[in-house]
C-alpha cells in the first residue's frame, strides 16, 4: 500500500482534531512555519492543505492573523421536524444536552395561543440546552401539553432530549412553523453564550396530534451559525 503524501497527512490530521470536536470553533491552527517544522516539509505543502481546508469551509483564514476553525453552518429541514442530535452530529462533531430548568404548572392564559385548545390543562415547562462540541448549539423552551402526553411528567430526560422523545412517544399529525430573526435576549444569549442584543434564528413549533395540542417550542440558534433548508416539487392539480 503507498503511504499518504505529507499533503494529505497534514490535512487529514487537521480535519481530525476539528471533526472530533478536540479543536472547538474559533480554535487558533498553528501557524504555518509551525506545521511546517512539525512534519519536516515545504510551507507550500502545508499552505496547499489548509487552502484546501478552507475551501471546504473547515477553517477560516485572517491575513496576518492565522487560521481558526469556524463553525460549520448547521441546516434544518423547514418542512420536516429534524432531531437536533442528528443536526450536530451530521457537522461532526460530538453532542450532548442538559436540562437547565424544569416545572409542571397549570396551563395561564397566554398559554392558549401558544397551544391552541390546551385549556387549562396541567403543562410541563423544559429549558434545555443543546451543545455541539464545546459550543451550544441550540437553546430549546419548551411546553408538553401533559393530557396529549401524560408520561412526560415522569421522564428524567437524562439519556433522550425532549424533542426527540416526543417524536417517539407522542406522534404528531400536523405541525406549524414560525421563523423569526431578531436579537437574542440577555438570559437565552447567557445560555448560548453570545453577546446579548447579537442576531439570532428563532423557529416556533407548535405540533397536534388530531385535535388535540401535543406541545409548544421555541429553538434559538446564534444567527451566523444556522440555515433553513426546503425542497419543493411543483404541485399538482
Amino acid at each position: 500500500m503507498t503511504a499518504p503524501s505529507l499533503h494529505a497527512r497534514i490535512l487529514a490530521d487537521i480535519e481530525g482534531h476539528i471533526l472530533s470536536g478536540e479543536w472547538p470553533p474559533g480554535h487558533r491552527i498553528p501557524f504555518e512555519h509551525e506545521l511546517s517544522a512539525k512534519y519536516a516539509c515545504s510551507r507550500m505543502t502545508v499552505n496547499k492543505a489548509l487552502t484546501q481546508l478552507a475551501k471546504a469551509k473547515l477553517i477560516e483564514r485572517r491575513r496576518k492573523a492565522g487560521s481558526f476553525v469556524t463553525r460549520p453552518p448547521s441546516r434544518s429541514a423547514v418542512l420536516d421536524i429534524p432531531d437536533i442530535k442528528t443536526e450536530v452530529e451530521a457537522l461532526g462533531l460530538p453532542y450532548r444536552f442538559e436540562i437547565l430548568s424544569r416545572r409542571k404548572r397549570r396551563a395561564g392564559r397566554d398559554d392558549s395561543t401558544r397551544l391552541e385548545g390546551v385549556g387549562a390543562g396541567p403543562l410541563l415547562e423544559l429549558v434545555c440546552r443543546h451543545w455541539a462540541g464545546a459550543r451550544p448549539f441550540c437553546l430549546e423552551e419548551r411546553l408538553i401539553n401533559l393530557v396529549s402526553a401524560p408520561e412526560a411528567e415522569a421522564e428524567p430526560f437524562i439519556e433522550v432530549a425532549p424533542g426527540a422523545w416526543l417524536l417517539a412517544r407522542a406522534p404528531w399529525t400536523a405541525a406549524e412553523h414560525r421563523i423569526r430573526a431578531r436579537a437574542v435576549g440577555k438570559r437565552p444569549a447567557e445560555w448560548l453564550g453570545i453577546v446579548a442584543g447579537s442576531p439570532g434564528l428563532f423557529i416556533e413549533r407548535r405540533t397536534w396530534a388530531g385535535d388535540v395540542a401535543v406541545t409548544f417550542v421555541v429553538l434559538t440558534y446564534p444567527g451566523e451559525g444556522h440555515e433553513l433548508v426546503a425542497r419543493f416539487s411543483p404541485s399538482q392539480r
